[in-house]
């Protein structure tokens, strides 16, 4: 089954990335990771237009937002893990990525017990050295130390499912929600087509996988079957998220990064954020437990 998405923003993103649901606010976060920039934005449900109604300017990149039920934010910064009042004081919480390593923070999520999770990519030429890092209560934990470029997060059944871009990988762990324990990591799936980026799950367990270089968004069982696809137009397809007030909307990020200016041409709406109704519904996204 093939879905055509549709333009959805005015705005034009050079690496539109990470798109939140807040369902409390009825709101939508995104990034664009190279502007280092969190937007907040209205989602009209019934025309799927997204309309900004408000920003953040970090230095360097911001790689992924989540946000707490009391609406305050945390931020992935180029290294550090930053929580945003709601005043708009910003305190760094955690370092995750040490000094003088040339990688970034990329993608993170929020487990369904609150805990934010978050991975890193390469700037350089190192291979297989890349992070996922959990933060909690008690600190910062790091679930694996040897990705090429740690991309979408999703929980489904009580496995977190993780890409790996480099490769092409998705993998599965067991995931405790309560106590975080994981079990082994093991290959769920290889995407040899495109590459894996941002990720989601919808009600009935699938996952819904963006492929940059592809243009659209891949619905998967969790065991790698194709279901469906969403097509965007735009080559540079980053991030998908169930949204509005039915959950029942599908908004994807897109960016212009990496496109030269004949592709560009040729794809004028890429870096667009664009909506979709695929006709299921995503889970809730879990509010970040900030205290």
């Amino acid at each position: 089954m093939t879905f055509t998405a549709v333009p959805a923003s005015a705005g034009v993103y050079t690496l539109g990335e990470g798109p939140v649901w807040d369902p409390v606010r009825q709101r939508l976060l995104w990034v664009d990771i190279v502007a280092a920039t969190v937007y907040e934005g209205l989602l009209d449900a019934a025309t799927g237009h997204v309309e900004v109604k408000g920003e953040h300017v970090f230095d360097g990149t911001v790689g992924a937002v989540a946000v707490a039920a009391d609406g305050e934010l945390i931020v992935a910064g180029k290294d550090a893990l930053i929580r945003v009042s709601l005043d708009g004081s910003r305190v760094e919480l955690a370092r995750v990525l040490p000094e003088g390593v040339r990688s970034r923070l990329n993608d993170g999520a929020v487990d369904p017990a609150g805990r934010f999770l978050v991975g890193s990519l390469a700037q350089d030429d190192r291979r297989g050295q890349e992070v996922l890092a959990r933060l909690d209560a008690t600190g910062l934990t790091y679930l694996d130390t040897d990705l090429g470029l740690s991309n979408g997060l999703a929980w489904v059944d009580g496995r977190l499912y993780s890409v790996d871009t480099t490769p092409g990988t998705v993998w599965a762990r067991e995931y405790d929600p309560v106590s975080g324990e994981t079990g082994p990591r093991r290959e769920a799936f290889t995407i040899k087509e495109g590459s894996p980026d941002g990720m989601c799950a919808d009600a009935d367990g699938n996952l819904w996988i963006a492929n940059w270089g592809r243009g659209r968004v891949e619905c998967r069982t969790t065991r790698g079957k194709l279901l469906a696809t969403v097509e965007t137009g735009a080559p540079h397809t980053s991030c998908p998220v169930f949204a509005g007030p039915d959950l029942d909307v599908l908004v994807i990020t897109t960016a212009t990064a990496g496109l030269p200016d004949e592709r560009l041409a040729a794809h004028p709406d890429s870096g667009r954020l664009f909506t979709a109704r695929v006709g299921v519904r995503g889970l809730p996204t879990p509010y970040w437990d900030s205290k």
